[in-house]
């Protein structure tokens, strides 16, 4: 900050991130409030030698200001905090006064929450104020500190306590979207040991959530679900009633994924557009709210009091994710930085493409959605949670006409040579791909490649093995 920006500061009445003390012999002794409250929230600067009078400033100057800064500094990187502060400092002179900046930053999710003295003692900026954590905020940050760590937890689970089916459509998704994938070549156990879902025999807290029976889950997880919600207006005051609909407990989040995307893409205008000589299925807002279904389901602390959220407005879609962004969106954006609190489910989604290894999550969310939708999504949030708002205003064409909506069936009309394959599975859901092949006078090599097409866009999924098993529509 430079002296112009501090006299901009000066000059209004509260900031959220800037506190003025008058420390002009000694430290003041209510600066360590502060100190914490920026640590644990977005950070800020404190100015020592400024006096605060109701609505107006009056600079007085720090009398050693060399002492004042050694001390203070000496203070934050001793033994008074559980963790060590490095402070920006920065002198100003004003008519031969010296005033005395130091910027306090935020801390990682990992290293907080930052006290004095006691866990009691440790506080978050509100406004323009110090307030003291209760203890659920201060249960908060230390789940968040070692959040990226929690659904690696074992459990008391073996194999047997995972739900079958959802096992079984797993592995054919695999299948059907990575059929090279070397997991394809072992068995399901052996499979979740690779991914590191199963270790020593038991599963991990990740691994329950994401494949486990309903009873199992529960046990994990008292009150388990992610609450889905249609609302016909922009809000629950101006909608007819609270809600249109509102999604069934499913009973893991391999299931929801699939449960929410459906009704998700029926509120996604996908206009027609051709790619590689066929109809583009997947485009950049699709990739978007995918990533963020993805995101809400790799990020959220599954053991906080609230509950992941999916409201889907007239106006716009959000989510919310309990749990805290690890860093500021704009460093998230910039730096493509990616540190999943859930790092189990997040292999698990990763292995069948449904999200990147790299942190380029959030660019495709906000580059797919303004690649047709008008406004930039939206991120806010706490130190205890963050939301993701869509809005469905449509960009205008040139002559200023609204991109044209196209009615929901027509968004999701699959084309001739796919629907002829969802024809002859409902015939005969136990038909194989060779016999497919033969119907429709295709190769099997074609007649697979539609196959995992369908299987992506979640128009049809494999019950069972291969042999055995049999097809089913959504």
């Amino acid at each position: 900050m430079n002296k112009q920006e501090l006299i901009q500061k000066l000059q209004d009445i509260e900031w959220q991130d800037f506190e003025v003390k008058e420390a002009r012999a000694e430290i003041p002794k209510n600066v360590w409030e502060t100190v914490s409250a920026f640590s644990n929230t977005s950070g800020g600067w404190i100015i020592f030698g400024v006096s605060k009078r109701g609505k107006e400033y009056e600079i007085l100057g720090v009398d050693n200001p060399e002492k004042i800064e050694q001390d203070f500094l000496s203070i934050l990187r001793g033994e008074k905090f559980n963790r060590k502060i490095t402070a920006k400092p920065k002198k100003y002179t004003f008519a031969q006064k010296t005033v005395l900046g130091f910027h306090i930053p935020s801390v990682y999710s990992k290293d907080k929450p930052v006290y004095y003295n006691s866990p009691s003692n440790t506080f978050i900026r509100t406004g323009s104020g110090d307030q003291r954590a209760t203890k659920e905020e201060i249960d908060a940050m230390y789940r968040n500190s070692s959040f990226d760590k929690k659904d690696e937890q074992l459990t008391s689970f073996s194999c047997d306590d995972l739900d079958q089916d959802t096992l079984d459509r797993y592995r054919t998704y695999l299948k059907t979207v990575e059929p090279t994938h070397r997991y394809n070549n072992v068995s399901a156990k052996k499979m979740l040991e690779l991914m590191q879902v199963v270790v020593k025999g038991k599963v991990t807290v990740g691994g329950v959530l994401a494949f486990g029976t309903s009873k199992a889950v529960n046990q994990v997880i008292s009150d388990f679900r992610i609450e889905y919600l249609e609302v016909s207006g922009t809000s629950f005051a101006d909608a007819s009633d609270r809600y249109e609909y509102r999604m069934p407990i499913q009973k893991n989040l391999y299931e929801y994924y699939f449960s929410l995307l459906d009704k998700l893409l029926k509120h996604i205008n996908i206009p027609f557009r051709l790619k590689n000589f066929s109809r583009d299925e997947n485009p950049p807002q699709i990739i978007a709210i995918r990533e963020a279904l993805v995101n809400l389901l790799m990020h959220t602390d599954y053991f906080s009091n609230a509950k992941p959220r999916i409201r889907v407005l007239s106006d716009r879609i959000e989510f919310f994710n309990p749990g805290s962004l690890p860093k500021d969106i704009k460093f998230i954006l910039k730096e493509e930085f990616s540190m999943p609190r859930n790092n189990v489910i997040a292999r698990i989604f990763r292995t069948i493409k449904l999200s990147e290894n790299i942190g380029s999550g959030f660019y495709k969310m906000f580059s797919g959605w303004m690649s047709y939708y008008a406004k930039k999504p939206v991120v806010e949030g706490d130190f205890d949670y963050y939301k993701i708002i869509f809005y469905l205003e449509r960009k205008m064409l040139e002559g200023g006409e609204n991109v044209p909506e196209k009615s929901q069936k027509s968004t999701r009309k699959v084309p001739e040579k796919y629907q002829k394959i969802i024809n002859i599975i409902k015939e005969n859901p136990q038909i194989s791909r060779k016999e497919l092949a033969l119907k429709l006078g295709e190769t099997e090599e074609t007649v697979q490649s539609r196959l995992r097409k369908l299987v992506k866009e979640s128009f049809i999924y494999r019950v069972g093995p291969d042999k055995g098993g049999h097809w089913e529509i959504k």
